[in-house]
């Protein structure tokens, strides 16, 4: 049964004993200050109670208009940026708990493959160094054995295993985010979260990453959380969907109920927003208050 306006914040998540995270009440709110003290005048609820489970081989799509929270989710798991309040279990364990030390460890089971494949390698240095760094620093692999392993992951995705000498600028855009996925890939990682992984990228080099991530899926046993704004590419490669607005899950469920049986507003103005593959057909563009399509 699909779950949605008020059941969503409080029960969206089943108890399974397969589950791989599990996020309860996640709240991450920045504060707004102003003046010459910059005193704390007020908050940003960027995320407001938010809870959803991801079981293991799973991919959950989180999807919404850019600026609802999803993004602050994916990071505020990893502990990329500060929670305010809420949990996030992985493995039983509440990330917000570990020690340093154990966090870096976790690390090594939770990824993420970021927007912007240029902006997320460093321009100054080589393939093989962007990838291989991890392996060295996990203790994954040392001297010898760093570039070999380099190369292979490299094929797995879809490249060749010359590139290990190049620099970022030397390839193209899609290229670029399948080093980005080998190098989250390289320390066989339990979780991915992808972080719009597709959207600064053309419409016939999303599909050859959206096949890659599923490739790697059933290779690896992967767990993705998916971040998206776009309903097709979610309808694409997620078995779950959950829809944010303003900072909350307003309505989640499995994929092919939530796209012919969308129960909440704002989850039917998104689908109504997704372009006809038939020029021919007329779809009514709905319209939800608080929108910013």
């Amino acid at each position: 049964m699909i779950q949605s306006a008020e059941q969503a914040r409080a029960a969206n998540s089943p108890q399974s004993e397969d589950a791989l995270l599990k996020v309860e009440d996640l709240k991450t709110h920045f504060p707004v200050r102003r003046g010459v003290l910059q005193r704390t005048v007020g908050y940003v609820k960027a995320v407001d109670g938010v809870s959803f489970e991801l079981k293991r081989g799973e991919t959950l799509g989180l999807v919404g208009e850019s600026g609802c929270g999803k993004t602050t989710v994916g990071r505020t798991i990893l502990r990329l940026i500060p929670h305010t309040s809420g949990r996030v279990l992985f493995e039983g364990r509440n990330v917000f708990d570990l020690s340093g030390k154990e966090m870096v460890r976790l690390r090594q089971d939770m990824q993420i493959v970021f927007q912007d494949p240029g902006g997320s390698l460093n321009p100054r240095r080589r393939i093989g160094e962007i990838i291989g760094e991890p392996l060295i620093v996990h203790g994954k692999a040392r001297g010898g054995e760093v570039r070999p392993m380099v190369q292979d992951l490299l094929e797995r995705c879809g490249m060749w295993r010359t590139a290990v000498d190049r620099y970022p600028h030397e390839f193209s855009g899609g290229q670029k985010q399948r080093i980005g996925i080998a190098r989250a890939l390289a320390l066989d990682p339990k979780l991915i979260v992808c972080d719009e992984p597709t959207s600064a990228l053309d419409v016939s080099i999303q599909s050859q990453i959206l096949n890659l991530l599923e490739d790697l899926q059933d290779e690896f046993g992967l767990s993705y959380l998916f971040i998206s704004h776009d309903m097709a590419v979610i309808h694409h490669v997620c078995d779950r969907i959950a829809v944010m607005f303003n900072g909350q899950i307003v309505e989640t469920g499995p994929r092919q109920q939530i796209l012919d049986n969308p129960q909440h507003d704002y989850t039917k103005a998104l689908l109504s927003a997704v372009p006809e593959a038939d020029p021919r057909r007329k779809k009514e563009r709905i319209k939800y208050e608080g929108m910013r399509m």
